[in-house]
């Protein structure tokens, strides 16, 4: 078997990874407004750093909101569209060698998926995710740098900006809720707050709403492993909210490494999973 490669066409990012022998490259990412200029740059630009010939490489197979406009091979090489959700599911599952649980694609909104080494099946999903983040601290801070965001979150307190439990029941808790739990996103929003504590509300309300999707599907499907992929799961300050919730609610989070490059990841992998592939012809 020689080399494999999946890529992920996204919107504004494509990513792209890929197998020799079974063994991993060290995926990569790029960006652009296009999806076939970034999908040939990404691919131009990993075949070069990896000293990847394309006569080496058996099967590209791509996946993403991009891959309907690629109506051709990719220079020659077998070409395969698969479903982006089978592709999030073996990528989670690869990346994290658990043999079966819940998966959060947390991208421009968020994706739910439950794998498992047979079947791959979606749950539904949200609108909340990277956009709803992006858009809200475009509008409530001039900002939309994730990077710059999350900096200026770290300084500021949700507390400010959120309802808590404390604050309905006069600083006490409620029956299997702690006081410090959010009542209401935003619900005690003042013109004192700090654009800090209003940033980290942002990212307390996206946090939130994602995890509490998944607490549900993970007891829809009876399965407690709930991995995060996608590029919104790397958001450091969003982990310690994820911590809490996964001890309240008795789940398991995890966020594996590469987790943001988890779908293309899944890409690779799909041919020798046995997933439905269109050839492009």
């Amino acid at each position: 078997m020689g080399i494999v490669i999946g890529i992920d066409i996204g919107g504004s990012t494509t990513k792209i990874a890929g197998f020799r022998e079974g063994e991993p490259f060290p995926p990569q990412m790029v960006t652009s407004s296009d999806p076939v200029s970034s999908l040939f740059g990404a691919f131009g630009k990993f075949t070069y750093d990896n000293r990847i010939s394309t006569a080496e490489i058996d099967r590209i197979i791509i996946t993403g909101v991009g891959a309907a406009a690629v109506e051709s091979p990719i220079f020659g090489v077998p070409t395969y569209r698969a479903a982006e959700f089978d592709c999030i599911g073996y990528g989670a599952l690869y990346l994290s060698s658990l043999q079966k649980a819940v998966i959060a694609s947390m991208g421009t909104g968020t994706a739910l998926v439950y794998a498992d080494r047979e079947k791959i099946q979606y749950l539904g999903g949200t609108g909340v995710g990277g956009g709803t983040l992006v858009g809200l601290s475009n509008y409530m801070l001039g900002m939309n740098h994730v990077g710059n965001i999350m900096r200026l979150a770290e300084k500021g307190s949700a507390e400010q900006v959120d309802l808590t439990i404390g604050d309905v029941m006069q600083g006490n808790d409620l029956p299997q809720l702690p006081a410090d739990f959010t009542a209401s996103n935003f619900g005690k929003i003042s013109e004192t707050a700090s654009q800090s504590d209003i940033a980290m509300g942002i990212f307390n309300l996206v946090a939130q709403v994602v995890g509490m999707f998944c607490v549900f599907a993970a007891r829809i499907v009876h399965n407690s492993d709930i991995v995060l992929t996608g590029n919104l799961s790397k958001v450091e300050v969003m982990h310690p909210i994820f911590d809490a919730m996964a001890k309240q609610f008795q789940v398991n989070f995890i966020i594996p490494e590469n987790s943001g490059y988890a779908t293309a990841l899944g890409a690779a992998l799909c041919f020798d999973k046995g997933a439905s592939l269109e050839q492009i012809l």
